[in-house]
């Protein structure tokens, strides 16, 4: 089975409708928020083409594009910290997905081995010059020994 989409409507049917219409930017992408659906915490953000949206409907799982390699993924296929959707849903125009989701394994969503791959904050110095500093950036598995060459 192959996900089909609604074609793109008026704002009424966009915005009020039950047709789901993703708008994909000019790349055929569109953007992906994902949480944990237990406690909300922002895991990622990604890119989905239809390829990638259609499968993560169709098997439940997060798929995703990767712009860097030009293909589709399946989150976990190679960490085994797959995410399981748990709900699916889109913003008021249609051009953005929030998935909640389940993270096998150790939980841990980002390839750096932390849970979040939101674990750095920014913040401005006296000197003007904005920062990074770490938060929850406790690794919850060793990227070297999971993602080998």
């Amino acid at each position: 089975m192959t996900t089909t989409f609604a074609p793109r409507g008026s704002h009424e049917e966009i915005e009020e409708g039950s047709a789901f219409a993703p708008k994909f930017d000019r790349d055929g992408l569109i953007g992906a928020i994902v949480t944990d659906a237990g406690g909300g915490d922002v895991l990622m953000f990604a890119h989905m083409n239809a390829e990638a949206l259609s499968a993560t409907i169709e098997t439940g799982v997060a798929h995703f594009f990767s712009r860097s390699r030009g293909t589709l993924w399946r989150k976990g296929e190679t960490s085994g910290h797959e995410m399981r959707v748990v709900e699916l849903r889109v913003d008021c125009d249609q051009d953005a997905l929030w998935l909640k989701v389940d993270v096998a394994g150790t939980g841990a969503a980002c390839h750096t081995g932390r849970k979040s791959c939101f674990y750095r904050a920014v913040s401005a110095k006296a000197d003007g010059a904005a920062r990074l500093e770490e938060v929850d950036a406790k690794r919850l598995f060793d990227p070297s020994a999971v993602y080998k060459a």
